[in-house]
């Protein structure tokens, strides 16, 4: 199935538990530090850029070899940013992707704010970065990788892992 970014709750309330997908349209990287900086950011400043109905990818790309849009571009473990997922599905994002399995508050936090959480395969950043057209700072160049870029992508592969029922495909 394909799926349009930014996300739409009619686009979000067809998707199922263990559906594959391909991402079209925009969707923004974070992690660890540019998550933690992004929430005391909007504390005291409005962003240059919408979350309603964004999808967060859970990804530090390396440094883009010549001729490329982008390096490597893979997924990294989500469960470390469950602590913040609450604050910015509050905001408006609507989706988030990247590997593993996330925590019982956020499976209920996505059912609650009828959200959806994509995951894509580990050590694939390589083959992943074919799928993105176009990527731009948009926040914190400081950061280095953990930039936040927004990514321009074309039927970026990835699974429904927990849909906006609550249905997930880990064994918890």
């Amino acid at each position: 199935m394909k799926v349009s970014l930014p996300l739409t709750e009619k686009e979000i309330e067809k998707l199922r538990a263990g559906e594959k997908v391909l991402l079209k349209g925009e969707m923004f990287t974070l992690r660890d530090a540019s998550l933690r900086k992004l929430l005391e950011f909007m504390k005291r400043n409005s962003l240059p850029f919408s979350l309603e109905g964004a999808l967060i990818y859970y990804s530090a790309p390396t440094i883009t070899p010549p001729g490329k849009v982008i390096g490597s571009c893979g997924p990294t473990t989500s469960k470390r940013m469950d602590p913040y997922t609450f604050p910015l599905l509050e905001r408006g994002v609507r989706g988030m992707l990247g590997k593993g399995e996330r925590s019982k508050e956020v499976r209920e936090a996505i059912k609650k704010f009828k959200a959806v959480y994509f995951i894509t395969v580990g050590g694939a950043g390589a083959y992943l970065s074919r799928f993105i057209r176009k990527a731009e700072p948009v926040l914190f160049p400081e950061l280095g990788p953990e930039t936040i870029l927004r990514l321009e992508v074309e039927d970026f592969p990835c699974w429904v892992a927990i849909d906006s029922r609550g249905e997930s495909i880990f064994p918890w």
